[in-house]
């Protein structure tokens, strides 16, 4: 690849991002809320297409799975908070964009995500173990309850069976995670094996409080679901 190659392709990289980051910023004004999720959505769409292949060639690895499902997650919670926003503006067009098939859908794929969350945790136990901070106990039993927590919160929107205390409770673990595993790492001296450089701690630190706002919208459109309902009355 040529020098001039590879300077295009840093230049297209940069723009993309001041894209998105604008795109995102234009997520705070009703103005522009709409139109920056389309961007944002585009984006990972695009993200979640990238990481599809191995699904297909390595299929019976769970880390195959899980690049493609922590794509995944952020866009069902885009789609949305689309659609709530269109609904809330009153808009027809957000109805045929996505009715209430499609949102729970959205609901489910998000749920199938967290399912395949929980399975990494059962795969890499060991690498998990490892992030678990040092004040806690039991870091390999802690890492298998976690993992059931995500497969649990799964399974429950994947069944329509209190999935809005599922999406909660997934919201707040993951929160926890990127407060309690992530945020720390950026103090730690040495940095741990696990966020061996600075580009990994702030990938994986935005990442999982992407993935943890996702889980709050999917949580925040169930409001007012019934204690116990099934698939066919999800809201």
């Amino acid at each position: 690849m040529s020098p001039s190659s590879l300077h295009w392709g840093s230049a297209c990289e940069t723009a993309l991002g001041a894209l998105l980051l604008a795109a995102s910023a234009g997520l705070f004004f009703e103005r522009t809320a709409l139109a920056s999720l389309w961007v944002v959505g585009v984006g990972l769409l695009a993200w979640a297409v990238e990481r599809a292949p191995p699904v297909f060639s390595k299929p019976l690895i769970v880390g195959s799975w899980y690049g493609l499902a922590e794509a995944l997650g952020p866009l069902m919670g885009a789609w949305t908070l689309y659609v709530m926003l269109r609904r809330q503006q009153g808009s027809a067009s957000g109805r045929a964009l996505g009715g209430d098939r499609e949102l729970r859908a959205a609901r489910r794929v998000f749920g199938a995500a967290c399912v395949v969350y929980g399975a990494a945790h059962f795969a890499y136990a060991t690498y998990t173990a490892a992030m678990v901070p040092a004040w806690l106990p039991a870091k390999e039993g802690l890492t298998y309850v976690t993992g059931a927590c995500h497969a649990a919160a799964g399974f429950a929107l994947l069944l329509g069976t209190l999935p809005r205390l599922a999406a909660t409770l997934e919201a707040t673990m993951v929160s926890l995670f990127g407060a309690m595993v992530w945020l720390p790492s950026f103090f730690a001296k040495p940095a741990p094996q696990w966020a061996p450089s600075p580009q990994v701690q702030w990938s994986e630190t935005l990442v999982t409080f992407l993935l943890a706002a996702s889980a709050w919208i999917i949580a925040s459109s169930l409001k007012g679901a019934p204690s116990s309902i099934s698939p066919a009355t999800d809201p």
